[in-house]
């Protein structure tokens, strides 16, 4: 897998003073803890085990795939990453911005937030969250794989295989491609070490996480919708995004 150097040194705001101190990471318009680059982790079989944990919750036999003989080995490394004062962040950079999963390391309130701070936009906005209320899908199947796939410079890795499943617990997609499976189970091969992984891309494509699959459309004025129930990219939800950063969003994730 390739790392990118910068992400420890230029995303979201990251530098050092003129004195040599680094100077604390943040996203802009998201609270936060002390924020730690972790691309090394994306190296470690155990991290995915719990990353992807989200993908299977809805289908047993999935979860069974995922975890196999290794669950209590997954949990002990879970709960070690998830215990750290300083919050794991993993960065993507997307055409027109760049999208942050974040490990909100909260003693009471510990989850997952996968955000997209938009380039021409001086916030990032929050898209799906993982803390046992689920919020989501953040991306369709056409933008998750145009994020893995674009090889920007400037992010946590530069791997397709592991952008993808990185982003992965933020998918929600009622029309995938009949290769989508196949396009998975590579990249749980390359790295995990599930014995099916085929078997297992095909349980996640198929039934996807607690947020369902929504249908996505394009209206009239170019902007990316679903109509997913927990979504913050359906208008129809109380809690959507306004129609502007709806509108930023959709430009900076295009395909």
């Amino acid at each position: 897998m390739t790392t990118d150097s910068t992400d420890t040194d230029t995303d979201m705001g990251v530098g050092t003073s003129r004195t040599g101190e680094a100077r604390r990471d943040r996203i802009p318009g998201y609270e936060s803890g002390p924020l730690a680059h972790r691309s090394e982790l994306l190296d470690e079989p155990l991290f995915w085990l719990g990353h992807l944990t989200p993908c299977v919750l809805v289908n047993e036999e999935a979860q069974e795939l995922l975890w196999g003989a290794d669950l209590d080995a997954a949990e002990a490394f879970h709960r070690e990453l998830t215990g750290q004062a300083r919050w794991p962040v993993f960065t993507v950079p997307v055409r027109g911005g760049r999208l942050h999963v974040v490990y909100r390391n909260l003693t009471d309130d510990r989850g997952i937030d996968h955000l997209l701070h938009p380039g021409a936009a001086d916030r990032a906005e929050l898209l799906a969250s993982d803390d046992g209320h689920f919020m989501g899908p953040a991306l369709s199947w056409s933008e998750l794989t145009a994020a893995a796939d674009n090889r920007l410079p400037g992010g946590s890795t530069t791997d397709a295989d592991a952008r993808l499943l990185l982003l992965l617990p933020a998918f929600g997609d009622a029309d995938v491609p009949d290769d989508a499976a196949d396009r998975v189970a590579a990249a749980l091969d390359a790295l995990t070490a599930v014995e099916d992984p085929q078997r297992l891309a095909t349980l996640i494509t198929e039934h996807q996480g607690p947020c369902g699959a929504p249908q996505w459309t394009t209206g009239p004025d170019g902007v990316r919708r679903n109509d997913g129930p927990y979504s913050y990219r359906n208008p129809a939800n109380r809690f959507a995004l306004p129609p502007d950063r709806l509108a930023l969003v959709s430009a900076a994730l295009a395909p």
